[in-house]
């Protein structure tokens, strides 16, 4: 590193409140010297594009001899193909879509690669308001309203093999709904999904905040589930990139989730630098939103649009004492396991050996070692979904088999 780059290094340190000095610019210099100093990271205008936006942003990247450059996407398809065809580095992305593109499923086939886990929960599933009004307002009632007021349902998702495909059929299946015969299911764009209902265009979506919490401001829309009462603290965006890209830039990968792992500290620190994220993302060149459609949901504070509030211990983390970012073997594997049950996977695939080629988790460990951020000692963990079932990766294939309602029963 020049010296110059040293001082710009210990000033974005200081300017966000840590320690300047060698320290700082360890990672950026000798062997582990980044390789690819600029780094084209794609968002989707989400909440939990935060911590990538932020690292950027506060200068976290500058600590680590890296420049962060966010890029707004449309879609997760155009993040998709990006990736794909190098135009992008990295992206915030789906879980399911990285597993997907590297099975070949919904796109193209590559080997793809999962840096580290962004966020737990802060998504929902939002019912039309029309549909509210005829008593559907969480997942009984919505099924009780189907059975008796028969006509076509339609919702909507936002990639095929995503994270959020997989959280509606998982809600609407545990009160045995079939989503691929009892609905239609379309998909749609993020940002797409207010303006799409407004219209009629659906009688329902599951999105990332803030569009669950945009639907109620605008009075179209109710929150019949967050996704975290699908499974708390389950795997949302990861920090994505191709395999190839981790075998050329392996120092350039390590220094990104650190920014990114500070990043995400730096967020969960407290409610004004929450507020500030908030501030941050909403502007013009982020999210695009208004800052109130943020800034309650990220601190646990719901409403559904029907008079009801509550406050949520559960809402969006972005680091929780680093409980949020080490991307586990059984996280990866749990989508798999639904992508073989709704038939995008024809054959049970090497669970653990695809999860294992795809979540990067030596790399992670270097980083967060370094940050003296805690490591789990095992690479998989055990969870409890909304249907009573519990999710520990132990035997995949057996755990995949074993709901009635799939896409065979379609």
């Amino acid at each position: 590193m020049t010296r110059r780059r040293v001082v710009g290094a210990a000033a974005g340190a200081a300017a966000v409140g840590l320690v300047p000095g060698l320290q700082s610019a360890v990672y950026a210099q000798g062997s582990d010297k980044p390789e690819k100093e600029e780094v084209k990271i794609g968002f989707i205008p989400l909440t939990d594009c935060a911590s990538v936006v932020m690292a950027s942003v506060l200068g976290f990247d500058k600590k680590y001899g890296i420049k962060i450059i966010p890029t707004k996407e449309a879609s997760w398809a155009g993040v998709r193909d990006k990736l794909v065809n190098g135009e992008l580095d990295m992206a915030h992305v789906l879980w399911g879509l990285i597993y997907g593109v590297h099975m070949g499923v919904g796109g193209p086939k590559k080997d793809m690669a999962i840096l580290m886990n962004l966020n737990h929960n802060g998504q929902a599933i939002t019912l039309s308001k029309k549909l509210a009004e005829k008593g559907a307002v969480d997942v009984a009632s919505l099924a009780k309203l189907m059975s008796t007021d028969k006509r076509d349902y339609t919702f909507a998702q936002t990639f095929p093999t995503g994270t959020h495909a997989m959280w509606l059929y998982y809600w609407l299946a545990s009160v045995g709904v079939n989503p691929l015969r009892d609905t239609k299911v379309i998909t749609v764009p993020p940002p797409q999904m207010v303006a799409n209902m407004r219209v009629g265009n659906m009688d329902g979506f599951c999105v990332g905040e803030p569009w669950n919490h945009r639907a109620i401001i605008d009075g179209i829309g109710i929150t019949a589930a967050t996704t975290q009462d699908v499974w708390k603290d389950h795997p949302e965006k990861a920090l994505g990139t191709t395999g190839d890209f981790v075998k050329k830039y392996p120092n350039t990968a390590r220094a990104v989730i650190m920014a990114v792992l500070e990043a995400g500290r730096w967020i969960d620190a407290g409610l004004q630098n929450k507020n500030k994220m908030a501030e941050t993302i909403a502007e013009k060149s982020y999210v695009n939103t208004s800052v109130d459609a943020i800034n309650q949901r990220i601190l646990g504070r719901y409403q559904n649009g029907l008079g009801k509030t509550w406050d949520d211990p559960n809402h969006m983390k972005f680091f929780n004492d680093g409980i949020v970012n080490y991307p586990y073997l059984s996280d990866g594997m749990w989508f798999l396991t639904q992508h073989k049950r709704w038939g995008l996977l024809k054959d049970h695939p090497d669970y653990l050996g695809v999860a294992k080629a795809i979540n990067q988790t030596e790399l992670y460990k270097q980083a967060a070692s370094a940050l003296k951020v805690s490591i789990p000692k095992s690479d998989l963990r055990s969870s409890k979904m909304i249907d009573g079932v519990v999710w520990d990766g132990k035997d995949p294939a057996k755990y995949a088999d074993s709901f009635k309602v799939r896409a065979s029963a379609a």
